[in-house]
């Protein structure tokens, strides 16, 4: 008899060969953080250069004060869900405001992210329809496909004729959805939103963008993807998150279809999850506004791009194009894992991302950029990468 557990003994397997040098690097705890752009991690002060923290606003005064003011008032939860009796009014305000930021007819606000594309996708496709989604996609948008009884088609990253060919063979009356993301998670390489919606719409197809690495990045106001390529009037349905550029933590989904609505009676982590604690509704509507400033993003893209060419120069390989999102390349999981290692040791915290949780199996260390790091933070994080690469060739040479 097999036990419950005996489907991860791979899993288990795996990360006890991770963590034989003493370090679990997918269970490091931050014990301080004194900015956006810097914590203490085992008695070291270090950069943070694994956060999502896009526009460093999790630090902002404003907010901060907003969600104190919010605490006191509200309390410090809801203890219930939006059709129970956990819509306030600072619920329905944000709604308002993120459907006036983009433009849009409503929003629909979730508890997290990964919630608003689980239930949206589960909701909105049924048995009779279909969904194509690009390879690449994020967790919460496949585990929203396994919840939906559709059809599923997964298309080649960012191959919009690939997804044309796909769309040519299925029948012209069946309702068909298209979801990719504006910016994908771990390479950082944006989606070709153009030719996808040329496609989508040749094919009779409903699209949706994710735009949760791209909301406060790209965009003159930093509405995402679809504000960057002037195609946002040409996207049915903008899914995303307020736990990376907006600082805090929720979910959201917006339409210009007036059947939106009818997703609050129907999905069912908007059913059954409690809402979003007011103080952190209120952070989020401070800095909402914010994320409109382009000094932020001039000083965002200014350090992506130090980083990104920087990286290059000292021969690492990274994702295709430059982003706040820079995937750093390494041969395999024992490289990638000592470079990690030494980035910590030199006081640089990045994420390590192994496969299956990454494109085409790559042993990755994720970079995310904040627009809060200086020149000088830039420049050390770049001699701890070089010191990395160092020891890793010296290490190499010993061995060979």
């Amino acid at each position: 008899m097999t036990g419950l557990f005996d489907k991860f003994s791979s899993v288990a397997r795996a990360h006890k060969a991770i963590t034989q040098t003493g370090r679990d690097p997918f269970a490091v705890r931050i014990d301080r953080v004194f900015s956006p752009t810097e914590a203490e991690i085992g008695g070291r002060r270090c950069i943070l250069l694994g956060s999502n923290n896009y526009l460093g606003l999790t630090f902002d005064q404003d907010a901060i004060s907003a969600a104190c003011e919010a605490l006191s008032d509200y309390g410090t939860g809801t203890t219930g869900s939006r059709v129970a009796n956990g819509s306030y009014a600072p619920h329905q305000d944000l709604e308002h405001a993120l459907a006036d930021y983009y433009g849009m007819r409503s929003a629909v606000l979730f508890t997290t992210g990964y919630q608003a594309n689980l239930g949206f996708i589960s909701a909105i496709t049924g048995k009779d329809d279909i969904l194509l989604i690009d390879s690449d996609c994020h967790a919460s948008i496949y585990d929203g496909c396994k919840l939906s009884d559709a059809t599923v088609i997964r298309f080649r990253h960012n191959d919009a004729d690939d997804l044309a060919r796909r769309l040519r063979r299925l029948p012209s009356e069946t309702n068909k959805l298209v979801v990719i993301e504006g910016i994908y998670s771990m390479l950082g390489d944006r989606a070709p939103l153009a030719e996808i919606v040329e496609a989508a719409k040749a094919g009779g197809a409903y699209v949706l963008v994710d735009e949760a690495h791209s909301l406060g990045v790209l965009g003159e106001t930093g509405r995402g993807l679809g504000e960057e390529t002037g195609l946002q009037d040409q996207i049915d349905f903008v899914t995303g998150t307020f736990s990376k550029s907006v600082g805090t933590i929720g979910g959201f989904c917006l339409s210009n279809h007036p059947e939106l609505e009818s997703i609050r009676l129907a999905a069912r982590s908007y059913l059954f999850t409690a809402s979003l604690p007011p103080s952190v509704v209120a952070s989020a509507r401070v800095t909402l506004d914010r994320i409109s400033d382009p000094r932020l993003r001039r000083n965002l893209w200014h350090n992506a791009e130090r980083l990104y060419h920087g990286l290059k120069e000292l021969g690492f390989e990274v994702g295709p194009e430059m982003t706040p999102i820079i995937g750093v390349r390494l041969t395999d999981a024992e490289k990638a894992l000592a470079v990690w290692y030494a980035l910590l040791e030199n006081g640089v915290y990045v994420n390590l991302a192994l496969p299956p949780a990454t494109p085409q199996g790559a042993c990755l260390l994720r970079c995310s950029v904040c627009a809060a790091h200086t020149d000088n933070q830039i420049d050390a994080i770049l001699a701890a990468f070089g010191k990395a690469r160092m020891q890793l060739t010296d290490e190499t040479r010993a061995t060979g």
